[in-house]
């Protein structure tokens, strides 16, 4: 009996001693159930994709390091797969969300994403990866704060704001995705929301009566941090509040060195944090104003987001003109002047204690050098296709790093040019080939007539340089070698260049690619593989136990493995599970 009561109380420590260590960076855990619903945000009625019955969905809200588990059930009528945009998935690109490393979760099946947001602060997005149902919604805001012991490099803000906008069709995401499978482009949008909402009616003429526009209720005097993101479709916007400074804080992970903007271009995809105080009389409601840029005003007019700032003491409703948005029509620079402004603040603290300039990326040898062009879309084998460098991308059957896994022979190509074809363009699963700890170059050139917004999954990398005109070799004397921001979605401007760097520390698959929707959809992006050759290393994550198989591996699948399986951080809990239910035993053994 003593015996037994001995292995008892061991059973008890290591159960205890088990929570201890799983509670030092905690679990988080959200249900997702994505479905259509019927909203009318421009005062049309149609079908939008909600995320627990509402739309924008659900803010998810962690901590530097903690697990994130984001069950997601799905509802709608076809494939699904979300993605967590800027979320860098260190070591484990199966959680990424996107086609070429996970199959999709089919029509009313669940499946749990688990990762951990692992030395990562900022702000930044969620959206559902395939098939242009971002179109339609399905998004929703990530924040990621610091950890207490790390300063954060301003003043607490009284309150924390989360602004979504993004351009906006009045058709869903199907027939959208009809009108680019039929060759034909989308056309000028309907009108750009704020928050999931239509704009404040500040003009009778442009803005029709009983739309529902959002307000955002502040206390005078006091300063808030403000996190915007451009969620759109393929529309850049300039963010401006009527008469606020916004002092930009953030970007994606990184903090800026702060400086003061009347208003600030955001480009699909990015996401800024902006400190601002309410040090306005009150005298009436204040425009909050997203508008379309680079485009003839005029005729863009109504494809404007308005929404309403409203003091606690305010004396009455916004009226009147809105705040002008930059005078640049004839000067291409004022934008990108403005993108090169924003700097890291080298001495700030980011996820970690040192500085954030520690890390010395201006003196790190390139190992690597690839040119990836873009140009306007082109017929190929009869169809209306976009291209990176020539080639236009083709998602595998076979997820990629499924592949590797199973060693599934001609699911992709590891033959992705260091510079663009010469030759006609061509559809092709091409991957980029990069080297684990090495330092990639890229140049990103923009040969279209629209800005392009570039995202690179797994990692933030260093914007150093842009300019009008094509890169050359001579363009690396430009280049800012010190305090160039570290994101992971840069604008490119037409006909212009953006140089970025990147330490590919990061093993997996990841994908770089357009944020603009219809050109994604229509092949332009690609993915850089990873690869830790030494054997039985620990760069890695296993493939999770609830891996959906899919392509050359459907066979593998089988209808329980949703239901009854777990992911890689799901591992320690069910040990620690199975240990309770192993004292729970020995307990009723004993009474």
């Amino acid at each position: 009996m003593a015996s037994c009561s001995y292995f008892l109380l061991l059973f008890i420590h290591i159960c205890f001693l088990m929570g201890l260590s799983f509670s030092e960076d905690p679990s988080v855990s959200y249900e997702f159930e994505v479905s259509y619903i019927t909203a009318s945000p421009l005062g049309v009625p149609q079908q939008v994709i909600a995320i627990n019955g509402k739309f924008p969905g659900p803010t998810i809200n962690v901590t530097t390091n903690n697990y994130v588990v984001v069950n997601v059930r799905n509802t709608l009528d076809e494939d699904l797969l979300m993605h967590w945009s800027g979320i860098q998935q260190r070591r484990s690109s199966w959680q990424d969300g996107v086609l070429g490393t996970s199959c999709p979760i089919p029509p009313k099946w669940n499946w749990t994403y688990e990762f951990q947001v692992k030395d990562q602060i900022g702000s930044f997005f969620y959206f559902p990866s395939l098939n242009f149902q971002r179109a339609s919604g399905g998004f929703g805001t990530f924040i990621i704060n610091n950890r207490a012991i790390i300063p954060i490099p301003f003043d607490t803000p009284y309150g924390d704001i989360t602004i979504v906008i993004g351009d906006w069709y009045t058709q869903n995401h199907t027939a959208l995705r009809r009108t680019l499978n039929s060759g034909k482009d989308l056309g000028m949008p309907d009108g750009v929301l704020i928050n999931g909402k239509g704009p404040y009616r500040y003009n009778n003429t442009l803005v029709p009566d009983g739309i529902d526009f959002e307000t955002i209720t502040v206390h005078p005097g006091k300063t808030y941090r403000i996190r915007v993101s451009n969620v759109g479709i393929s529309t850049s916007l300039n963010f401006r509040i009527q008469n606020h400074n916004l002092l930009l804080a953030e970007t994606e992970g990184s903090y800026t060195v702060q400086q003061n903007y009347t208003s600030l271009d955001i480009h699909v995809g990015q996401s800024y944090t902006f400190l601002v105080t309410m040090d306005q009389n009150a005298s009436s409601d204040y425009y909050i104003v997203a508008s379309a840029r680079f485009v003839n005003e005029t005729v863009w007019q109504r494809v404007t987001g308005v929404g309403t700032l409203h003091y606690t003491n305010s004396k009455g409703k916004a009226s009147g003109p809105l705040p002008d948005p930059p005078q640049d029509q004839y000067d291409k620079t004022f934008s990108m002047n403005q993108a090169r402004s924003i700097r890291w603040n080298v001495s700030a603290s980011g996820a970690r204690p040192n500085p954030q300039g520690s890390f010395r990326y201006g003196s790190i040898n390139v190992t690597q050098v690839y040119v990836l062009k873009n140009k306007p879309p082109v017929m190929i084998d009869g169809k209306r296709r976009t291209t990176l460098s020539g080639i236009s991308f083709v998602n595998p059957a076979t997820p990629i790093r499924l592949a590797d896994q199973y060693k599934v022979k001609g699911a992709y190509k590891l033959d992705f040019p260091t510079r663009p074809l010469t030759g006609p363009p061509r559809m092709e699963t091409s991957v980029i080939n990069g080297t684990y700890r090495g330092f990639m170059e890229v140049i990103l050139q923009n040969n279209d007539t629209k800005v392009q917004t570039y995202h690179m999954n797994g990692y933030a990398f260093f914007v150093v340089g842009m300019d009008y005109g094509e890169w050359t070799d001579n363009s690396r004397g430009t280049y800012n070698k010190w305090d160039g921001i570290a994101r992971s979605t840069a604008q490119v401007y037409p006909g212009a260049w953006t140089a970025i760097l990147i330490s590919l520390d990061n093993v997996g698959v990841w994908n770089i690619r357009t944020e603009n929707l219809d050109s994604w959809y229509l092949g332009q992006e690609t993915y850089i593989r990873v690869v830790n050759p030494e054997p039985n290393n620990k760069t890695e994550f296993s493939m999770p136990d609830n891996a959906l198989f899919c392509g050359a591996l459907h066979k593998l699948q089988k209808p329980q493995d949703i239901s009854f399986a777990t992911s890689i951080g799901g591992n320690g809990s069910k040990l620690l599970l199975g240990l309770l239910l192993m004292v729970s035993a020995l307990v009723s053994m004993f009474h």
